[in-house]
């Protein structure tokens, strides 16, 4: 009888899969973090391109005449 509870105590103070637990958690965070940020500045980044774009267009054509 003594072995299994020799079993379950082990099986209580092993931390190895918590340890992989907190990690997933720790990289949920982050991409939670990363998708907050890309909505909140995707906006701001398209109208830079945006406008970058236009400028270069306006350039272009005025070097080509």
């Amino acid at each position: 009888m003594t072995v299994v509870f020799d079993q379950i105590r082990d099986f209580a103070v092993n931390e190895d899969g918590a340890t992989a637990i907190e990690y997933g958690l720790i990289a949920a965070l982050i991409a939670v973090g990363v998708l907050v940020a890309m909505t909140a500045l995707g906006g701001s980044v398209t109208s830079l391109f945006e406008y970058v774009s236009s400028r270069s267009a306006e350039q272009l054509d005025n070097a080509a005449l």
